[in-house]
């Protein structure tokens, strides 16, 4: 079942939905209902991936005897 849905929008961010919707093939409509179905789709998926580097380190420090008071050792010491 389809439903009409009013939406109040800048007259200029009109403009561009309808050209990006033309542009693309489809009505606005189509655009806004892919746009709802991908953020539904989104809030389904973990959490958005971490950078690379981060990634990379990863499980580095699994497995090691690290804990709060180490950290809080090293940074007197550099900071000190």
């Amino acid at each position: 079942m389809q439903t009409k849905l009013t939406l109040r929008l800048e007259d200029q961010l009109i403009e561009q939905a309808k050209s990006y919707a033309a542009h693309a093939g489809k009505s606005v409509s189509q655009v806004v209902a892919d746009y709802f179905r991908m953020l539904a789709s989104e809030k389904n998926k973990p959490s958005s991936p971490s950078a690379p580097i981060t990634q990379s380190l990863r499980g580095s420090l699994r497995g090691s005897n690290l804990d709060e008071k180490d950290y809080r050792k090293y940074l007197e010491d550099k900071h000190l």
